[in-house]
């Protein structure tokens, strides 16, 4: 199976490093600045596994059919990345791995629905800079389709993936990414500030806005109707666990998590994003549920205040203060 990953991000580079290494044919899809870099003097990774620079195959565009496309841009950038590509897409198999739920939805638009696949990653990677990435911690890959059910080719697809990271084959794909859309709440936060998630969550006070915003979120999924379906080794209950214990044993337990989870500093995806000067996904994170709660007639003014703020940060480039934040979302006053 012929592979291209497009994006060379985090994700991506990380994707390309160990599929590569693991005998896939794989060609990484990036920038003009990445291309440059990593064919000069390859794609170094480090972290969890050690560091490494591995020869990876990197293009502007690709020049031949593949088999399989592994989208790793944002949400946001994935109509672009097609049609830069599409002529060399059109019996491709393509995978998403895009947080939120948005990114299948937009695949439809070119790929028949039989060949579209779904993903959800639970490792963690942070982008350093062109032809550099750290593997922060290791997870599953969950694979599935989110319009049909799972077929010979998702198995074709987990087996080829599986050579390099553990994969999980899930029925409700679609169910998961709800999931997985909450447990990427946490990349606001630090993008208001501008450091990294073990500094961020170190304040207890920024732990219980964490926790708020959940509540609010879980609040509108459920009048929605929306279920939410349990992930290998993330159950539905941690979530909704959090949401109904006391905010401050909630805000202990997010604490001592989210400051323990890498060695290496971890920046969250939206705060990557505004570091390289890039529009972040926070539309299709905490945006979601405020689209959702606009649509529903509800009240989602926690998370829209959180989404506007981001959106000044991605303009201005000037981060807040964590004081600022709590004076912003009168946080005092709520505890």
């Amino acid at each position: 199976m012929t592979i291209a990953i497009i994006g060379a991000g985090a994700i991506g580079s990380v994707v390309a490093a160990y599929l590569t290494r693991a005998g896939q044919d794989v060609t990484l899809v990036g920038r003009d600045n990445q291309v440059k870099i990593i064919k000069e003097n390859g794609l170094k990774i480090k972290g969890v596994r050690g560091e490494e620079t591995f020869e990876v195959k990197a293009k502007l565009r690709l020049d031949q059919n593949c088999d399989l496309v592994i989208l790793t841009v944002k949400t946001q950038d994935i109509e672009t990345a097609v049609r830069d590509n599409q002529k060399f897409l059109k019996d491709s198999l393509v995978l998403s791995s895009q947080n939120g739920v948005q990114a299948d939805h937009r695949l439809r638009k070119y790929f028949h629905q039989k060949n579209i696949f779904s993903s959800i990653v639970m490792f963690g990677a942070t982008y350093v800079k062109p032809g550099e990435a750290t593997f922060n911690f290791e997870g599953d890959w969950i694979v599935g389709k989110p319009f049909e059910p799972v077929d010979a080719k998702t198995e074709e697809i987990a087996e080829f993936l599986r050579a390099a990271f553990p994969i999980v084959v899930s029925e409700d794909i679609i169910g998961m990414k709800w999931l997985k859309l909450f447990v990427n709440f946490n990349n606001c936060i630090p993008a208001l500030i501008g450091k990294s998630m073990q500094e961020t969550f170190a304040d207890m006070d920024l732990c219980r806005l964490s926790i708020l915003l959940l509540k609010e979120g879980i609040g509108i999924i459920q009048k929605a109707g929306i279920i939410l379906v349990s992930m290998p080794k993330f159950p539905v209950e941690r979530i909704m666990g959090l949401v109904q214990m006391p905010i401050d044993q909630s805000a202990g337990i997010m604490n001592k998590t989210l400051t323990t989870l890498s060695k290496e500093p971890l920046y969250g995806s939206i705060l990557q994003s505004i570091l390289r000067k890039r529009p972040s996904e926070i539309d299709y994170i905490n945006g979601e549920i405020v689209r959702l709660a606009e649509q529903l007639g509800e009240d989602a003014s926690l998370n829209r205040k959180l989404v506007d703020m981001v959106h000044q940060v991605e303009q201005t480039g000037a981060f807040y203060k964590s004081g600022d934040i709590k004076g912003h979302f009168g946080l005092k006053a709520r505890m």
